[in-house]
């Protein structure tokens, strides 16, 4: 089974957590679900370079990564995913979608009504619990 090794940014400002729409896509499963943005680790990066790179590429946007959050391992029907997701700040809510079909601002109490991808859920679990 294909291993993929990701980044994910759990994008706060203020009280509110950047959430975004995955376009449709060949695997049902992940095709329009929620998730938090960020991408695959290029060979040689960082887990904060990779994520530096995808947020500028995704959502035209610098954030501040502030710690590691939760590291999620998560076996899809045609891959294997790790995803380690960090805590980053933004000062402000300008972005530009370049690849997502849609976002939301919601605090940790609205997480919930979100469809989230597979992986994504145990990150917005642990938040909830965290509050």
């Amino acid at each position: 089974m294909k291993k993929v090794q990701v980044v994910a940014a759990i994008i706060l400002c203020k009280d509110q957590i950047l959430c975004v729409q995955r376009p449709k896509n060949k695997f049902s499963y992940i095709s329009e679900k929620f998730e938090f943005p960020g991408g695959k680790i290029e060979k040689g990066e960082t887990q904060e370079d990779a994520l530096h790179r995808e947020l500028l590429e995704e959502l035209n946007i610098t954030t501040s990564i502030k710690s590691l959050f939760l590291t999620v391992i998560h076996e899809y029907p045609d891959f294997e995913l790790t995803m380690h997701s960090y805590i980053c700040e933004v000062k402000n809510k300008e972005l530009k979608l370049n690849e997502h079909i849609a976002k939301e601002w919601l605090t940790i109490d609205e997480l919930k009504k979100l469809d989230w991808a597979a992986a994504d859920i145990p990150i917005v679990n642990k938040l909830i619990m965290n509050g």
